[in-house]
């Protein structure tokens, strides 16, 4: 497996970081790791590993205020400069990888970032699947309380309103020790900006999910407190995929692909793109 990292100019200006992993022989498709709120494409080098083995090339950015790209941390401007961003990013990929078929990931706020991606660009991908994806969370203010934010994100939208506990993302103590010590994690409140942004894409994906028809897997923990498995099991009814699948892990939180059982879950993802391949 080899390894490259670079930086790209993004929506509104921003330096975006990325990072590929390629297999030692030629690949046979690119999976484009879309990743949550709070973390950071590196996060993501053990899953890379493994799709790379299969034959795989694996490419990933850090959006807007996360990680490696610049930004600030729990803040964003504007929804859509995530979704230009990605567009720009999958370009560049398109150029380094031409005429390769391409997978969509998206994990958590990736998986909505995702969602909403495919409204408008599903053609460009053979398959997208959704981990964990931020359709509906179990965190979800009440209307007086989304009022309140909205207002908050107009009047002081980098308040600090919403703060993940990292307890929920992972039940192995060290996966949830190295998030906590990470220094690309961002550790802090989520702004009100942020949140009503991101609160406005749910709405949209809710209400447009049916546009969807290209090759789906969602998979999310069934003991995810993070994001509702709901949101899965509605976008999973919602979709008008002939080819669609939805596997809930019972016992498993937020990140799959960080849970005990995650060599199990990196299999099961390789092999339902192998299908999607015709391998």
């Amino acid at each position: 497996m080899q390894h490259k990292d670079g930086s790209f100019e993004g929506a509104a200006g921003h330096s975006i970081y990325y990072q590929q992993w390629t297999p030692d022989t030629a690949p046979k498709a690119v999976l484009l790791i879309v990743h949550g709120a709070g973390e950071h494409s590196g996060r993501y080098a053990g899953l890379a590993a493994h799709c790379c083995a299969a034959g795989y090339a694996v490419v990933a950015q850090d959006h807007i205020g996360h990680g490696k790209s610049d930004g600030s941390y729990g803040h964003m401007e504007e929804f859509q400069h995530h979704m230009e961003t990605l567009e720009m990013f999958r370009q560049r990929m398109a150029e380094q990888f031409p005429e390769l078929p391409v997978i969509l990931l998206g994990h958590s706020m990736g998986g909505l970032i995702s969602a909403c991606f495919l409204l408008s660009h599903q053609r460009e991908f053979a398959g997208c699947v959704l981990s964990g994806p931020a359709i509906k969370t179990e965190m979800e203010p009440g209307l007086i309380q989304r009022l309140l934010i909205q207002l908050l994100s107009r009047l002081t939208p980098s308040m600090g309103v919403m703060q993940l506990d990292p307890a929920g993302v992972s039940r192995d103590p060290a996966v949830v020790k190295a998030y906590c010590e990470d220094p690309l994690v961002n550790h802090g409140k989520m702004s009100a900006r942020f949140v009503s942004e991101l609160f406005a894409a749910m709405a949209e994906i809710q209400a447009r999910a049916a546009e969807i028809e290209l090759p789906i897997l969602i998979m999310h923990g069934a003991a995810d407190v993070m994001t509702a498995p709901d949101g899965s099991r509605f976008l999973y009814d919602a979709v008008s995929s002939s080819d669609k699948t939805l596997k809930l892990y019972p016992g498993l939180y937020h990140e799959i692909f960080a849970e005990p059982e995650r060599e199990e879950i990196y299999a099961e993802l390789t092999d339902w793109c192998d299908r999607r391949l015709g391998g």
